[in-house]
């Protein structure tokens, strides 16, 4: 099927831009009280769009819906159901979900300050804004939600913490590249880790990294209220297409806990406990790689050397797991594996994988292939930023919690953001590993009497060093499933709503 061209006038500008120039933030949670009223004001709202904007905008804003927004808008029953089952579920809806997703004991969605039972959001507008602008954008937006039928639950915070998280580490580092231009070809395996993503895997109404389209609301009927026509399915109207699915977790981090619980550790020598820490990280605190970039792994890189030496790397050549851990969060939130172990060449090596032969390794083929599972990450920092001395030192009274605003856009909640969060952050049997779950997010509770909370260090030559009764670094404190649509379903949505 040939590809259309991606609209960048009907995609939401944070899918394709992010915003980091923008480097003001806030997220307004909004609950629906007028459906009417509020349809008036969603059919000129001033979302910021993919296009390039000549001179660069200064503030931007996009909007999102939960399933339940949809339905307050009058989203029809039969096109509220094709979404997916984890949208119309939402994040703290099921007890099995919690549980994959490690929200359980503390991080338990009956403690969240929102997105729990009786507290999800209808819909969030996202405000970007350069330095200084914010609050007047922020307060012009919000009087216009309050008169046309918008009440507002919360205002999520961020703060400019300069490209590095609380803890201390530059964030951010490592993004897909997304086939914006349909260049990339998915045909058979891939034996090579690659970075570039097929936009259907971030894009509803485009292919992915299967070939295929996921599954989406179409409506019969070519032109249906200005909606753009689907490639798949010929006759229908496509609500989907151009949107996506827009991820939303309040994550508070304990930095004064995280790392005077590592100066323990090392007896408070100051080198080692940076060590350990970037150990854990799987990175250098300037986000530079534990592992050097090989030839091979950065051919056909242009000539930014930072990102070499931040991004352009594989784990192949850390078989052993000494430079990086198995257990390090970047080794977790992306393996950077193919389709087949290390070393798989042509269909006779496929033929002997698959038939359980030839494995080099104990580790083989126990990570699933990442391209499978990537995310667009536009996440942002919220609270105040602690000095190294600062982290050190007991907490003051009535200090204000910091973390990270966690922000994901991915086209299959289930395949992408909750496979990657229940099967390699959460899980204690990530590669091999035992009683091990993510040493900065990991929920230390139990599992079936198991308990979680080690982080192991691979010694050449000799017995691994583990670290015992890792504590919480990173508490839960709210969250929801949202669907991010393009202009024009956005537009129709304003349609339906006014009746």
């Amino acid at each position: 099927m040939a590809f259309t061209d991606a609209d960048y006038r009907d995609i939401q500008g944070l899918l394709r831009f992010g915003h980091a120039r923008l480097t003001e933030a806030c997220f307004l949670l909004l609950r629906i009280e007028d459906a009417a009223a509020a349809g008036h004001w969603l059919e000129s709202a001033p979302v910021t769009t993919a296009e390039v904007q000549h001179p660069l905008p200064t503030i931007a804003l996009q909007i999102a819906f939960t399933s339940e927004g949809l339905r307050k808008l009058g989203l029809p029953n039969d096109l509220l159901n094709a979404f997916s089952a984890e949208f119309l579920s939402g994040m703290s809806g099921d007890e099995n979900r919690s549980r994959r997703l490690g929200d359980v004991g503390a991080n338990a969605p009956a403690y969240w300050q929102w997105g729990r039972a009786g507290d999800i959001p209808d819909a969030v507008t996202l405000l970007y804004a350069l330095p200084g602008l914010l609050e007047e954008w922020k307060g012009s937006i919000e009087a216009d939600l309050m008169r046309s039928g918008f009440q507002l639950l919360q205002c999520l915070p961020t703060t400019d913490m300069g490209g590095v998280e609380p803890f201390g580490f530059v964030d951010g580092v490592s993004q897909p590249t997304v086939d914006w231009g349909g260049r990339r070809n998915v045909t058979g395996d891939q034996l090579t880790y690659e970075n570039v993503s097929m936009l259907g895997e971030f894009v509803l109404g485009y292919p992915n990294e299967y070939g295929k389209f996921t599954t989406r609301p179409t409506i019969p009927g070519r032109e249906t209220g200005g909606l753009p026509a689907a490639e798949d399915i010929d006759g229908q109207s496509d609500l989907g297409r151009n949107g996506t699915y827009l991820v939303i977790r309040q994550i508070e981090q304990d930095v004064r806990g995280f790392w005077q619980f590592l100066d323990k550790q090392v007896n408070e020598d100051a080198s080692k406990r940076q060590t350990l820490a970037e150990k854990m990280v799987g990175r250098q605190m300037s986000g530079d790689s534990l592992i050097p970039a090989t030839e091979q792994s950065i051919a056909g890189v242009g000539p930014d050397v930072q990102d070499i030496h931040r991004n352009q790397f594989t784990f192949d050549n850390d078989a052993d797991g000494i430079r990086c851990p198995f257990g390090a969060h970047i080794r977790r939130a992306n393996p950077r594996n193919a389709d087949y172990p290390a070393g798989t060449h042509d269909l006779v090596e496929r033929l002997v994988r698959l038939l359980g032969f030839g494995r080099k390794s104990i580790r083989d083929d126990m990570v699933a292939s990442t391209r499978f599972h990537r995310l667009i990450r536009r996440g942002r920092e919220y609270g105040t930023k602690l000095s190294p001395d600062e982290r050190l030192q007991p907490q003051p009274p009535n200090e204000e919690p910091c973390g990270l605003q966690f922000v994901c856009l991915n086209a299959n909640i289930s395949r992408q953001f909750e496979f990657i969060q229940s099967a390699w952050l959460m899980s204690g049997k990530f590669d091999g590993l035992n009683e091990e779950s993510d040493p900065l997010l990991g929920n230390r509770e139990p599992v079936v009497g198991c308990p979680v909370d080690k982080f192991s260090l691979p010694v050449v030559g000799g017995v691994r060093q583990q670290l015992q009764d890792l504590p919480h670094f990173t508490t839960i404190r709210g969250g929801a499933y949202f669907f991010l649509p393009g202009v024009r379903a956005l537009r129709y949505l304003a349609r339906i709503a006014k009746g």
